[in-house]
């Protein structure tokens, strides 16, 4: 069972950790590219405020976005802001979110996404963890994925893995890091692919921030992961 409680304050933890390293980050720094094709780190940054706001119009009973032009255009407008403008974004509209998440709710409730995607509320907070984890190691300032907490890693390899999980254009596929042991894609059988590496190179390519060249595979090549 999802402990949102505890969710939340990593949420808070992790965002503080980025708030700090962008911190030491300039204005000329912030038109610079990022990690992710097409946007520099100021578009990494408005999307993590844009979409704090947008997990607390969920948590609300509203629409993620008003309509994905919407999102975008949204995105497109504050990333050429200075950088004091994108940390106070940020860290307010993670403090909205926050106090969001501390309202008595119903937390077993179905929510939509974006994209007609559903979950339990409960898994809002994971899920901003996981946009918070993730685009700090985007923006390209020293955190990687051999950074983030063990315990993200893990789960987030978790919630990949369950997502291809069935995909019919994913052969079935066995991931280990050593020690712990994932299975993804088509029914598993006795001709799984075996996928071998650490944490971070795992996640990395099942969140399509790594090629997987680091991986060692057995049993087939690589399988090609369909976009999330």
């Amino acid at each position: 069972m999802m402990d949102h409680a505890r969710d939340l304050a990593s949420v808070q933890e992790a965002t503080e950790r980025l708030l700090t390293a962008a911190g030491e980050l300039d204005n000329a720094a912030v038109t610079d590219q990022s990690r992710l094709p097409g946007w520099t780190r100021g578009h990494v940054l408005a999307h993590l405020a844009r979409n704090a706001d947008a997990l607390v119009n969920v948590l609300e009973g509203r629409p993620m976005y008003a309509s994905a032009e919407a999102r975008d255009a949204d995105i497109e407008r504050d990333a050429r802001r200075p950088l004091d403008a994108h940390l106070a974004d940020v860290r307010e509209s993670a403090a909205r979110f926050q106090a969001a998440g501390l309202v008595p709710a119903d937390w077993s409730r179905t929510v939509e996404l974006r994209n007609g995607i559903t979950d339990t509320v409960s898994r809002l907070p994971f899920r901003r963890w996981a946009e918070v984890e993730l685009h700090h190691v985007d923006l390209g300032i020293g955190y990687e994925l051999e950074d983030v907490p063990q315990e993200f890693a893990e789960r987030e390899i978790d919630f990949l893995t369950q997502r291809f999980a069935g995909h019919a254009d994913v052969p079935a596929t066995r991931l280990t890091d050593g020690t712990r042991a994932w299975s993804t894609g088509r029914e598993q059988d006795e001709g799984a692919v075996t996928v071998t590496g650490t944490a971070a190179d795992l996640l990395g390519w099942l969140a399509g921030r790594r090629d997987g060249a680091a991986l060692t595979v057995a049993g087939g090549p690589l399988p090609a992961l369909p976009p999330l």
